[in-house]
């Protein structure tokens, strides 16, 4: 009676197999979804029936891995390995655009803002070179007026010490 039992359970879990093969080959020719629960689905099994067969499981994963069968006037085939890649791809080229279109809004921003600073007149002058030029000439003759001013300084010194002589001369003769 356990051979039978064993018998029945061998044939029946060699049906499932061939169910599930059947279903793989059925999702890959017809283009659907393949996936352990889609192929589970379709065969009629459980999931946790393809998980105790890693045979079964691995043709899964293969098969989602392969091109989908396809009309060959629709073009190329599409795996879903080259999906995530043009994914991955996308979701690169979206980090690269959202970073470039934060550069350049803070750019605008930055020119607005001077351009708005610059008409309400509280901004620099337009002129700026001409100003520092004018700094620059003013700075020299301030030196040069400084400079003036400490030999006009020395002279009347000089004039004071001499005038102070001549009256201690002349004071000293009466």
């Amino acid at each position: 009676m356990t051979t039978a039992m064993q018998d029945g359970r061998q044939a029946n879990s060699e049906r499932r197999r061939q169910r599930v093969a059947s279903a793989i080959r059925n999702a890959a020719k017809n283009g659907t979804s393949i996936s352990v629960s889609a192929i589970a689905r379709e065969a009629g099994v459980d999931r946790t029936f393809l998980y105790r067969h890693r045979d079964l499981l691995a043709l899964v994963h293969a098969a989602e891995l392969e091109p989908a069968a396809h009309d060959p006037a629709a073009g190329s085939p599409v795996s879903r390995a080259s999906l995530q890649t043009d994914l991955a791809n996308a979701q690169a080229r979206h980090t690269r655009l959202a970073a470039r279109t934060q550069q350049l809004e803070k750019r605008l921003s930055q020119a607005l803002g001077a351009q708005v600073w610059q008409e309400s007149g509280l901004g620099a002058p337009v002129d700026v070179d001409e100003l520092q030029r004018k700094i620059t000439r003013l700075e020299q003759q301030n030196v040069e007026l400084t400079a003036s001013l400490e030999e006009a300084r020395s002279d009347l010194d000089a004039a004071r010490a001499a005038n102070r002589d001549l009256t201690r001369a002349l004071n000293q003769r009466s």
